[in-house]
């Protein structure tokens, strides 16, 4: 056998490092892309209007999109519930306007449906109907001509499912320019077949932060007042909360578990209701009750995994950064619509807060002994205008004190586009 000279065998081990270091540069690229900072614009409750004939906030629509478009910062858009107001009808036609419009995004477009295009439908107001105690049946609302207003006559059931069939036609795809997301349609227990249908739970990953969207819509959790205003939940309503909530917190679940094992720096959960929003004094303490399980998952779920932890929701429709899992946290409320949140302690705050039926600090309308430091939420600004979103900076590398505006590696703004 002839034994390799030094010469060749110094040319040897070069060539072996020499491959080895371009192994390491090629798998250090992509790693490093996925470090890198990324910027993710959230709305909600958008677009409104104040009766189903306004159409201001439709027609500035377009132009809201185009102006997301055109912000070279933002690579995804989230869209976190209600897509009209409570005073709108449900309706095909209009969500499917909504939908066409929303076409036009050049970004992914994660949406998480809210109460109002589906939970709520069953209201008179928003084109359902009402309980004739007199006759014992529904008084469904009609149009000129008697036909019925709403999709299906408002049922619930059946206008999540219409949405469903519009938005996520296809489990993991996103809306806008494709993104991989994961569906709760596709990855689901077989021990839990019900959680097949829920499609809209959706979770997807970037620099190292895990991105969770939950059906959770706002008001009751679609569990304390009986459609149509009946005397007591039929059992369609009652299976709806049953099996939306159970598959909801098992995806929390997974959530966490995915986010400890695989050892993200962050976790940013999206969903549409305001779980510490009183709103009504005769019923608020009731409709909030039926958020306790999520708020105990979650809670629970965000202490164990250790890592900031940011919701980010809608429904209550002004801005708000605080830690309603903590007493006392720090707090910050728009008082104005569009103009600079101020301190809940702030006066003209607490005005606000407490004319709403609400306590001032959050915690206390869930005061369930929470003790989270790790966590944040934000409520978006939605329903009136100025319209707006929330630039959300995620940065892995930061690691801000929690504050108003950042906390661990995310930092936050509102952005108002001119229309």
């Amino acid at each position: 056998m002839n034994t390799p000279s030094p010469l060749k065998r110094l040319a040897l081990v070069i060539a072996v490092v020499s491959a080895l270091s371009a192994c390491s540069v090629m798998h250090s690229k992509p790693d490093a892309q996925a470090a890198a900072a990324f910027t993710v614009a959230v709305i909600g409750d958008v677009p409104y209007g104040t009766s189903p004939t306004d159409t201001r906030q439709m027609v500035l629509h377009p132009r809201f999109v185009a102006a997301l478009n055109a912000d070279a910062d933002v690579s995804l858009v989230a869209h976190i519930g209600d897509i009209h107001a409570g005073k709108q009808y449900c309706t095909q036609e209009y969500n499917t306007a909504v939908y066409e419009q929303w076409t036009a995004f050049k970004k992914p477009l994660v949406y998480t449906p809210g109460d109002n295009e589906w939970a709520d439908c069953h209201k008179a107001k928003e084109g359902g109907g009402s309980f004739n105690k007199a006759t014992g049946v529904i008084d469904y609302v009609v149009d000129a001509s008697g036909k019925f207003v709403n999709h299906a006559k408002g049922n619930p059931v059946a206008n999540l499912a219409l949405v469903r069939a519009q938005f996520f036609a296809k489990p993991g795809q996103t809306l806008g320019a494709p993104l991989q997301a994961h569906s709760q349609a596709v990855e689901f227990n077989p021990a839990n077949p019900a959680d097949k249908a829920f499609v809209e739970n959706v979770w997807w990953e970037k620099s190292g932060v895990l991105f969770v969207t939950l059906n959770i819509p706002g008001g009751s959790n679609n569990g304390t007042d009986p459609w149509y205003g009946a005397p007591a939940m039929g059992a369609e309503q009652q299976q709806e909360v049953t099996e939306r909530t159970a598959a909801t917190l098992r995806w929390i679940d997974a959530a966490y578990n995915r986010a400890t094992t695989q050892g993200y720096v962050g976790m940013v959960l999206l969903t549409q209701a305001d779980m510490w929003d009183v709103d009504d004094a005769a019923s608020g303490a009731a409709h909030l009750s039926g958020y306790k399980p999520y708020l105990d998952k979650i809670a629970e779920g965000a202490k164990a995994y250790g890592m900031p932890v940011l919701m980010v929701q809608g429904d209550s429709h002004t801005y708000r950064s605080d830690n309603p899992l903590a007493k006392g946290a720090l707090c910050a409320i728009e008082v104005e619509s569009g103009k600079p949140a101020v301190p809940c302690t702030d006066s003209r705050a607490e005005a606000m807060i407490t004319a709403r039926k609400s306590p001032v600090d959050a915690y206390m309308a869930q005061a369930h002994g929470y003790k989270v430091p790790n966590f944040h939420r934000i409520v978006v600004h939605g329903e009136t205008q100025p319209l707006e979103w929330l630039s959300l900076r995620i940065d892995p590398g930061a690691n801000a004190a929690h504050g108003l505006d950042a906390f661990g590696p995310f930092s936050w703004k509102r952005t108002q586009p001119a229309l």
